[in-house]
């Protein structure tokens, strides 16, 4: 092709990306000067109905379900800001479980503990940033979701208690807009937490072939579970806790989508965790896009403790007609003990399934953090498999 010619070809691309970016920007931003029929702005907030500045539900007590929210006829939750008092670890907002309702449903769309909810794992706060979700100043206690949450008869938000303490103070605001019908092809929003401790297969962890060759993963039946929905609608993103407690990196295990109840291969089989998430080469660099990140960083030895990365398929969902399983394996072929946790969020039509049970308050809790003490421990009965030789380095074969 002659160089007139590939010029000619660059600039009817330039053409029609420009085209398809201005169409991008009018959705995001040219919508806002849309002027609307019919469409009237609401807020539920927790504002002091005496006229005072006690601006907050007090003393919510353990075990206690409190509605945040009871919402007549149509309309669109577009923006949820929360703060609550005490702050970890004095009170564990692992333990406070929020739920949503649309349309009358019996069983909610949305459940998942409140951090996890908005991007706080392991009952820590920490700043984080997305296009649909976040935690602001200070020291990420502010929680935001900007998340669209149609429903056309009715909606209902609660919180239930299972920390160990009442609540003292607990702040919010709901903003929706109230409307006479929604358009018919608005999607529920669906927000699922899952939790599992992995387990490694009996010949031990063989990650990276550390104890020899490395085994193959041909059916997905020993991933992690991230989404598994019936139904038609699309997935737009997760929030993906990891504790790992060793220093190999956790992260060789592939993502895969299985649509419709596709069988091994998927249709959507990715090469690796960080691959998934936009990464590369094993990150442990804090890094936030408004789709994607690492808002969470272990600072251990080599990749050991706590990460959380977090992808939203704002421009690319995952589009199903039936059903999705969205799962991941726990390092390469399933072979690490790793504890994650993830917050799962689509749009789907209703009726939807009921969830599996949510984990126990047990099953959920926080795993200590491996520290030095235990590393010296482990290399103590290293030694004596070794022949408890007084010279005995570590590595020795």
């Amino acid at each position: 092709m002659s160089t007139r010619h590939l010029c000619a070809v660059a600039f009817v691309a330039s053409v029609a990306w420009a085209g398809r970016a201005r169409a991008d920007q009018a959705g995001m931003l040219g919508d806002l000067a849309r002027i609307r029929q019919g469409v009237k702005s609401k807020r539920i907030s927790s504002y002091d109905r005496s006229g005072g500045n006690n601006d907050r539900f007090e003393n919510i007590a353990r075990g206690e379900r409190r509605v945040l929210a009871e919402i007549k006829g149509a309309g669109m939750i577009n923006h949820i800001w929360i703060t609550i008092a005490d702050k970890p670890p004095r009170l564990n907002r692992h333990d406070i479980i929020l739920r949503m309702y649309w349309d009358g449903q019996k069983h909610p769309s949305v459940q998942a503990p409140i951090g996890d909810f908005f991007g706080q794992g392991w009952d820590e706060t920490y700043p984080f940033s997305s296009l649909p979700l976040a935690a602001g100043p200070v020291d990420g206690n502010a929680l935001v979701s900007y998340f669209v949450m149609p429903f056309s008869n009715g909606a209902r938000i609660e919180i239930t208690n299972e920390a160990d303490r009442p609540i003292r103070a607990f702040y919010y605001y709901i903003d929706y807009v109230a409307m006479d019908k929604i358009p018919p092809d608005m999607g529920r929003f669906h927000a699922w937490y899952n939790h599992q401790l992995t387990e490694a297969p009996p010949d031990g962890e063989n990650e990276w072939s550390t104890l020899g060759a490395v085994g193959k993963n041909t059916d997905g039946a020993r991933n992690y579970v991230i989404a598994d929905i019936k139904g038609k609608g699309q997935f737009v993103g997760v929030n993906y806790y990891v504790h790992c407690p060793t220093p190999l990196w956790y992260g060789e295990g592939d993502d895969m989508f299985f649509v419709d109840g596709e069988k091994w291969p998927s249709s959507l089989h990715g090469t690796g965790t960080e691959d998934y998430f936009n990464t590369s080469w094993c990150p442990k660099v804090p890094f936030q896009h408004p789709f994607y990140g690492y808002a969470r960083l272990n600072n251990d030895i080599g990749w050991l403790g706590r990460t959380h990365v977090y992808r939203f398929h704002i421009t690319d969902p995952i589009y199903f007609d039936e059903s999705l399983r969205f799962t991941i394996e726990h390092g390469h072929n399933n072979v690490l003990t790793l504890d994650l946790s993830s917050v799962a969020y689509w749009y789907q039509t209703l009726p939807g399934e009921p969830f599996p049970p949510m984990p126990s308050k047990k099953e959920r809790a926080v795993k200590p953090m491996i520290g030095p003490r235990d590393i010296h421990l482990w290399r103590h009965e290293w030694r004596k498999n070794h022949g408890n030789g007084r010279t005995l380095w570590g590595n020795e074969r």
